[in-house]
């Protein structure tokens, strides 16, 4: 792994263990929740760097399959977000422009209306463009059956001898804690034990 500032960037798993000959899929247990949940967690911490690639790459097909739309639904999204974060965070001079300007307010509102029904296509290529890739990265974490070296070097993630970008993203979500709360403690002479055992695994494993 790359470090960096206390933060490791996953390898790039190669082709063939990401998706052709040596990987492996299953349908997930629909009856076992945690057992899923656990696959698809593991799957994004080792996989993580393929998947980052492969969200830019669908993104961007989309983007160039429908480049104005995307745009135009890019930038509709974002004067939405705005104009929401304003009017929650300036209620007394929103309500006071109502008040003594309300033909102005209903014109306003008329004109928003119209606005969102005729980006409204755009608006949907957007969020295709960016839920498409979120799809097909959880379909694919939740059908790939772990292999030892999955195990292996997702271990040195739970130890907390090493954290990545997927890593900070699953904690601030909750989903790592929910999962692994019960992680181990280790002092500087076990963690370098056991981060030379997992890198000595992995070398006889490619």
């Amino acid at each position: 792994m790359a470090e960096g500032d206390g933060l490791s960037v996953a390898p790039l798993r190669s082709l063939d263990d990401f998706l052709m000959e040596s990987a492996r899929f299953q349908i997930p247990n629909l009856k076992d929740p945690d057992k899923w949940a656990n696959r698809v967690i593991q799957n994004l911490l080792y996989y993580q760097t393929n998947y980052f690639l492969t969200y830019l790459v669908i993104f961007a097909v989309v983007g160039v399959i429908h480049p104005t739309k995307m745009f135009c639904g890019m930038t509709a999204v974002g004067l939405a977000f705005g104009l929401f974060y304003y009017m929650t965070n300036s209620k007394q001079p929103a309500a006071e422009f109502k008040k003594n300007h309300p033909v102005l307010s209903l014109l306003a509102v008329v004109l928003g209306a119209y606005f969102v029904v005729y980006l409204l296509g755009s608006v949907v290529v957007f969020l295709m463009g960016i839920l498409l890739p979120i799809t097909v990265i959880f379909l694919h974490a939740s059908m790939r059956l772990r292999n030892l070296k999955n195990k292996l070097m997702n271990k040195v993630e739970y130890l907390g001898m090493k954290k990545t970008p997927m890593g900070v993203i699953l904690d601030t979500l909750g989903l790592e804690q929910d999962f692994f709360t019960s992680k181990v403690t280790l002092d500087s002479g076990s963690a370098k034990f056991v981060d030379d055992l997992m890198n000595n695994m992995t070398t006889k494993l490619k």
